[in-house]
């Protein structure tokens, strides 16, 4: 998103005139493989720095080249849903090379995934900020200091998080804390437990700065109207506007849980989850039904204070786009006017993961044999269809006959970290607190308690976020969390051992650093 204050925002003469258009012309640009751009000149190294305007635009520009990096050719869900996934894919080569773990085949998709520089894009454009933002505080009064140390405290802690996305998708990577003027140095990848130590010492720093709620006139950190007044006297920056948006204190616990059970430290996993569940309601925040979860116009439609850690794209500020959305790979008729979807769930496979009677997700009608279901279109027919994610224009008033997708990009909701928190709580051998948080997203979508062994609470759980977070880009790393804890199976036991998990560096990066080589299980 970047909701309607985008477009109140007045950068001077030099400056794009609204961060809803730089957001929106990212991902357009990225999409079309057009993002040939030198990280290190994706912000402005000219900018002055000299007032509020400045820091505000290098501030959401910053989040707008993170949503393009994972808006790039899908790469969300191709990162996370396809390897060993659910999804088939009907007839796109690329798609079935990647569910395949083939990612050095010849497609320019994969090259494109395998190019690491439009993370670093978002890292340079975060330590910028960090550098130079210092100096807007010093020349400009609006600039306070408690905007300063919030805006400060977010591009660490977006620094960190785009570390923790890379490293999940290369493990080792360069790990490079300042800005520069021309090309990255030369640099040695930098051991992943490394990588990702900083990411949590940043945000557990930038935590103590963040707001739980941005232009919350009660919020105990930065209360009142966020930047508050405009230069033609308006005000914006209201919690409405901020909700979802931008990086809150529970979102900066929720990132900090999954970088510690990503590194496989449950204990730190378990802590941080805590203090994200204590207090996400303080960010406005509340557990989703299923409904909602599924309406066009629900959860994933424009920002919402649920979505702890999230991209928005907002139809009324023109943020929608053509690709960039799980839409773009499932849709299908009759909701969008293309025969077949990109991809798809096999009727054999949602049976079998929805495989109990009352779940409100997908359920069989024992009356009449016939599907209860908002998460698939089209069940038992030639052509089923994913339907849970469908945010088509201005939803849900949209016949389907133009495609352009607006729902928002969600990294963490409430029962996602619910779930991972009862990982964690299993991990360490809590058994009875890991089957109440597991309950608590069981309850929500219709299911009893789980009876099943205490041996089986793990496999339990993560049937749970396969069921609960389909479509939204777990599938994966779920499964190489799953198979680092049991280690039974001997297939995949071969990709954690030998890299096989990441992906491999494209061949541009390793050409342009020779310091740099190639993950082991791509050489």
């Amino acid at each position: 998103m970047l909701s309607k204050q985008l477009h109140t925002f007045r950068f001077n003469a030099l400056k794009i005139q609204t961060v809803g258009f730089l957001m929106t012309v990212l991902v357009l640009i990225s999409c079309n493989k057009k993002l040939e751009v030198d990280a290190t000149h994706l912000v402005n190294e000219n900018n002055n720095w000299e007032t509020i305007s400045d820091t505000r635009g290098a501030l959401l520009g910053s989040y707008g080249l993170l949503r393009a990096a994972l808006a790039d050719n899908n790469a969300q869900w191709l990162y996370g849903e396809l390897r060993h996934g659910d999804f088939v894919a009907t007839t796109r080569l690329d798609l079935k090379a990647i569910i395949g773990n083939n990612l050095n085949a010849p497609y320019p998709t994969l090259q494109s995934l395998s190019n690491w520089r439009r993370f670093y894009a978002v890292i340079n454009s975060a330590s910028l900020f960090i550098e130079r933002a210092g100096e807007v505080l010093k020349k400009d009064r609006q600039y306070t200091e408690r905007n300063y140390k919030a805006d400060v405290a977010q591009m660490r802690a977006l620094r960190a998080f785009t570390y923790f996305l890379m490293c999940r998708i290369w493990g080792d990577v360069p790990l490079i804390t300042s800005s520069h003027d021309s090309y990255f140095d030369k640099k040695e990848r930098t051991k992943q437990a490394i990588v990702l130590r900083y990411a949590e010492s940043e945000l557990v720093l930038a935590a103590t700065d963040l707001p739980y709620r941005y232009g919350f006139q009660l919020d105990d950190d930065l209360p009142g109207a966020y930047y508050g007044k405009y230069t033609d006297g308006t005000v914006a920056g209201d919690v409405g506007y901020w909700n979802g948006v931008l990086l809150t204190r529970t979102s900066a616990y929720a990132i900090l849980a999954h970088i510690a059970a990503w590194d496989q430290r449950y204990l730190e996993a378990s802590a941080y989850a805590e203090v994200a569940i204590r207090n996400y309601t303080k960010t406005g925040a509340a557990f989703t039904t299923t409904a909602d979860l599924t309406l066009s116009n629900g959860f994933f439609y424009n920002n919402k204070p649920a979505h702890l850690v999230a991209f928005p794209f907002r139809w009324d500020t023109k943020e929608f786009s053509q690709v960039g959305h799980i839409e773009d790979l499932t849709l299908a008729a009759p909701i969008i006017t293309r025969a077949r979807p990109h991809i798809y769930v096999p009727d054999e496979t949602i049976t079998q993961i929805f495989n109990e009677p009352t779940d409100g997700r997908f359920r069989i009608n024992p009356a009449d044999g016939k599907p209860v279901t908002d998460y698939f279109t089209g069940y038992g027919s030639s052509n089923t269809v994913f339907s849970k994610i469908k945010c088509l224009r201005n939803a849900p008033q949209t016949d389907g006959s133009l495609a352009l997708y607006t729902s928002a990009m969600v990294f963490t909701r409430i029962e996602e970290l619910t779930l991972l928190y009862a990982e964690a709580q299993a991990v360490l051998g809590n058994t009875s607190s890991a089957i109440d948080e597991l309950d608590r997203v069981r309850f929500l979508r219709g299911l009893g308690g789980y009876n099943g062994p205490d041996e089986g609470v793990i496999e339990a759980i993560f049937l749970e976020r396969r069921r609960e977070l389909m479509g939204e880009g777990w599938r994966w790393f779920d499964q190489v969390r799953l198979n680092r804890i049991k280690r039974n199976d001997a297939a995949f036991n071969q990709l954690l051992d030998n890299g096989g998990i990441y992906w491999p560096i494209s061949e541009e990066v390793l050409r342009n650093n020779s310091l740099l080589v190639q993950n082991e299980y791509w050489r």
